[in-house]
């Protein structure tokens, strides 16, 4: 990757502490925790944490699932508003960055303010990705992603008996079983063949399937929506070449596009997300970026990716942190998601993007537990549900490179699984500290 010209100005050398103003685009989990861990981690300077949204910064995976239980369930906050205030992390919400003067080293807001740095942080995250389809602007039609977004569908739902979700995914699912268990008449349609498609094994997608339809909630694939009907409120989804389906909300949970448009127009590298390296710099040595909206070398797949997640967000910020406070720290953590969808807790340890061989473990009853997934005879992913001991270790067998004995991995059982962990590592001659 070619870095641009730093503009005859110096850069601060990452490898040297020393007093500076850093500037952070976006308080998501990912902004929230580096700005906590600059202090943490001793940062002598300033810290300006900005965001668009006027809350303070919240966890954002409970807007599909508990937020909604309530009128009046509160936001769950990342930290209290104290904690900033008493760090000294100046906190400007409500704030909107309309450009980026790399050449002189400033942020410009809407308000025609505008704010030095020395290093800039770009932890804008993503955007929910619109449906494309006549009818979509409509009141009752709702794209989850924000707290905004999820006020307004929380205030339309006591009128809301009959409630269609268009997308099979993480955010969709998790939505769509908690408002059947609202009492609301729920049918989920997807494009794919099956539900998950991209996230999870085949299996673990079924199981999802028949956990929801066991829920009372109607499942569709292969599907596609050609409009949404109605006179300025929605009424019903037309199918293409397939029923119309009567709706009073419409939730559409069809992924996420990163937020990447201040970073094109500052003229960074940008492919499938904001470019970095490993110590999560962009393609100008004063800006670096992290979480869902970058693109950069993922260590256990050893290529360039972009992921969402919670985790991979505040793990790198933390490894931000330390290189920002003069300990460079290439980013390489495993990545683990989890998703609950009603009363399945589905967790996921690795990335299974090369898999071509899964062992499936059952329970007693019958029941799917989990799936190990293996590329060219190597562990690389396990799927769980409801087993959170298991993902635990998972965690632990990928990021040390232990493939146990398929007999042992198909029998689910926690002893067999230790043992193997552990004897793997006494093979290598590595001392126990986890």
């Amino acid at each position: 990757m070619t870095r641009p010209d730093p503009h005859d100005r110096d850069i601060p050398d990452a490898g040297t502490p020393q007093p500076s103003r850093i500037v952070i685009i976006g308080a998501g989990h990912g902004g929230a925790q580096l700005a906590a861990s600059l202090v943490e981690e001793g940062h002598p300077g300033t810290v300006t944490l900005i965001s668009a949204e006027d809350d303070a910064p919240y966890h954002k995976p409970p807007l599909s699932k508990s937020f909604m239980k309530a009128p009046d369930t509160p936001l769950q906050p990342l930290r209290g508003r104290t904690f900033f205030i008493d760090k000294g992390i100046d906190m400007r919400l409500g704030a909107e960055v309309t450009s980026i003067d790399c050449r002189g080293r400033r942020v410009l807001l809407a308000d025609g303010s505008e704010i030095p740095y020395d290093r800039l942080v770009l932890a804008t995250g993503t955007r929910a990705r619109r449906l494309a389809v006549p009818g979509v602007e409509q009141e009752g039609v709702f794209h989850l992603r924000t707290a905004g977004d999820a006020r307004a569908m929380r205030r339309a739902l006591p009128e809301s008996g009959r409630v269609v979700v268009i997308g099979g995914g993480f955010i969709g699912l998790e939505a769509a079983a908690m408002l059947a268990a609202r009492g609301l008449s729920v049918e989920v349609l997807e494009v794919a063949p099956h539900l998950l498609r991209r996230a999870v094994s085949r299996q673990v997608a079924d199981a999802v399937t028949a956990y929801l339809e066991g829920q009372g909630i109607g499942i569709r694939c292969g599907v596609c929506v050609d409009s949404l009907g109605g006179e300025g409120r929605v009424t019903s989804v037309r199918l293409e070449d397939g029923p119309e389906l009567q709706a009073d909300m419409v939730v559409v949970g069809i992924g996420a596009v990163p937020e990447v448009a201040l970073a094109e127009a500052s003229g960074l590298a940008c492919d499938n997300g904001i470019v970095t390296d490993a110590l999560l710099t962009t393609s100008d040595p004063a800006i670096c970026a992290i979480g869902d909206c970058i693109s950069y070398p993922q260590a256990q797949l050893g290529r360039m990716a972009r992921l969402e997640s919670v985790q991979n967000a505040t793990d790198q910020a933390r490894a931000l942190a330390k290189t920002l406070t003069g300990k460079p720290t290439p980013y390489g953590a495993l990545p683990w998601f989890w998703s609950d969808i009603g009363a399945l807790k589905l967790q996921i340890a690795g990335l299974a993007h090369d898999a071509d061989e899964d062992v499936v473990v059952q329970r007693a009853d019958g029941a799917l537990q989990s799936v190990y997934r293996l590329s060219q005879g190597r562990l690389v992913a396990v799927e769980t549900l409801n087993s959170a001991g298991e993902h635990m270790l998972a965690r632990r067998l990928i990021a040390k490179g232990i493939t146990p004995d398929r007999e042992v991995m198909a029998s689910g059982d926690m002893a067999a699984l230790k043992a193997a962990y552990a004897a793997a590592r006494a093979r290598r001659g590595e001392a126990r500290r986890d």
